[in-house]
């Protein structure tokens, strides 16, 4: 296990390196985007800092050799003119390297917060999105796994069908459908509940009630999934010929389900909640923006229609991240809850 656990770790450090190299290398080649309409001393600040990074190069005069026109020049207080120059997209993409490696550094935003660091952006956001998060899963996996033990139980009872009617109408019904009804409904018609995202001076009750919208349909699509994988692992558990055998030896059938069938069902189930958490963590971007909500959903869409490139790739990198430790964490602990996967993989 511990040097599976080594590859994975380093497969996935390869991979996280592969898709934020070929994203930078794509976002650079747009073009270095210029805060619009800033004061002229905030825009100065703002190429001084790209200066820093190795983005652009300054000349203190018109560079002649360089086709291209500059990007921007400013007469400073001492009459001298600066010039600014973009620089090659590889020279860059070395630079951000080394910035990243050595100070840590990702650049400042050029329009949603200029001159801020992208990543005291990103980690102001942050929390609202996990938040956000991990109440819909505690509130979709005992939902979706006690709906699915019951249609398992109840097989081919007007129970079980009633279930499996309901998940399928439901779980083709994408999130950001929910919620749009949600608000109509919950919020605009009925005014039960909050239309948008509390600001910060809001009351608590508001800021409690705020929560309800999105969680539900976060949780929406996570309920119908975990009871379909419940319900049809625990009907093939329930068929099983241990099950059979543990039966004849006298055990009763609650027994059976409780000792052997439930244990044994939900092996591929327990792993399978890490893989939901980052289906909703992704699936958060639209309803984030439908909502209001200041997480990194909604930082990610606006980055990409805004152009702020530096915030972007923090953004990508907090995705990528999680998604591939995820992985890591989702593929090791099919060996921690089943023994013979790590006797397999001895032998």
């Amino acid at each position: 296990m511990l040097k599976y656990s080594i590859k994975r770790i380093i497969l996935a450090l390869i991979t996280a390196f592969i898709i934020l190299s070929l994203t930078f290398i794509l976002v650079k080649s747009l073009g270095i985007i210029i805060p619009p309409g800033a004061h002229e001393g905030t825009r100065r600040a703002f190429f001084i800092d790209q200066l820093n990074l190795g983005y652009v190069v300054r000349f203190f005069e018109e560079h002649k050799e360089i086709a291209k026109n500059p990007l921007a020049k400013f007469t400073r207080s001492d009459g001298i003119t600066e010039y600014f120059y973009e620089t090659p997209i590889m020279v860059q993409y070395g630079n951000w390297l080394r910035n990243i490696f050595t100070k840590f550094d990702w650049g400042l935003s050029s329009k949603i917060e200029p001159n801020a660091h992208a990543l005291n952006i990103i980690a102001e956001r942050l929390p609202v999105s996990m938040y956000l998060n991990i109440v819909s899963v505690i509130v979709s996996v005992p939902l979706g796994i006690g709906l699915g033990i019951l249609a398992g139980l109840k097989k081919n009872t007007w129970i079980d069908h009633l279930i499996s009617t309901l998940v399928m109408i439901f779980i083709s019904i994408p999130s950001f459908v929910v919620i749009s009804f949600l608000i109509y409904f919950l919020a605009y018609r009925a005014q039960l509940l909050p239309s948008m995202w509390p600001v910060p001076s809001d009351p608590i009750k508001t800021k409690i009630l705020a929560f309800i919208i999105p969680v539900i349909s976060l949780s929406f699509g996570s309920v119908c999934g975990y009871t379909r994988f419940v319900r049809a692992e625990l009907c093939e558990v329930m068929s099983s010929e241990y099950l059979l055998l543990a039966r004849t030896k006298g055990l009763t059938k609650n027994q059976a389900i409780t000792r052997h069938a439930l244990k044994n069902a939900f092996v591929p189930i327990l792993p399978s909640i890490l893989a939901e958490f980052i289906g909703i963590f992704g699936g958060s971007m639209i309803l984030e923006k439908l909502y209001g909500i200041p997480g990194i959903g909604n930082l990610y869409i606006r980055a990409i229609s805004e152009k702020d490139y530096n915030v972007l790739m923090v953004d990508m990198a907090i995705f990528t991240t999680v998604g591939l430790l995820a992985g890591i964490i989702l593929d090791l602990s099919y060996g921690f809850i089943d023994p013979r996967i790590r006797m397999g993989e001895k032998r």
